[in-house]
């Protein structure tokens, strides 16, 4: 074995363990959405509006639903690009000395990364699925324990529902960044 062939093992075993670590971080943020919008349905329930009439800023409580789900839309397409990067230097390495073509290679070969791909798209759509309800039990809770404040300001309503819909649409946008042998990162 060459001196050539062990530094690419070692960058190789480094990329696949990077790969893991994004990985890794895209289940992360979904743990820290699902806990920030329990954690806003918490606070919008705490906060019911009692008998004394204190008002209450709901409005920018509101606005933490989809501020959580711009948040997992970021870091979830932080990670794919990591990840896509990652995997088109994998196949490089895979490529070198036209390995690929003596032992399978993972990344080299559509067939084995397409499949791959396919399977990681069900994080995605998990991830929109969580978007969508997350935001939509949030939202109407809000209107329905706060339905003056809300109806007195319905732009926030709005605004917030906007964002919820973008971020429910980058979810689902993001399949598309995924590796696949051949393409230029």
């Amino acid at each position: 074995m060459s001196e050539a062939q062990v530094s690419a093992n070692y960058r190789f075993v480094g990329a696949y363990q990077e790969v893991n670590t994004r990985i890794a971080q895209r289940q992360q943020a979904l743990t820290i959405y699902v806990s920030l919008v329990l954690s806003l349905l918490a606070v919008l329930v705490g906060l019911k509006p009692s008998s004394a009439g204190a008002s209450i800023p709901i409005e920018w409580l509101v606005m933490g639903f989809p501020l959580a789900s711009t948040f997992l839309a970021l870091m979830s397409y932080k990670a794919e690009r990591a990840i896509t990067n990652l995997r088109h230097f994998l196949c490089v390495l895979e490529r070198l000395g036209n390995a690929n073509e003596a032992i399978p290679s993972y990344n080299a070969n559509p067939i084995w990364s397409v499949s791959a791909n396919h399977a990681r798209q069900f994080q995605d759509y998990a991830a929109a699925l969580l978007v969508l309800g997350g935001n939509l039990v949030g939202l109407l809770a809000a209107v329905k324990i706060y339905p003056a404040q809300l109806g007195g300001n319905p732009v926030a309503l709005w605004a917030a529902g906007t964002v919820a819909l973008a971020s429910f649409i980058a979810l689902l946008w993001i399949p598309r960044l995924s590796f696949t042998p051949g393409q230029v990162p």
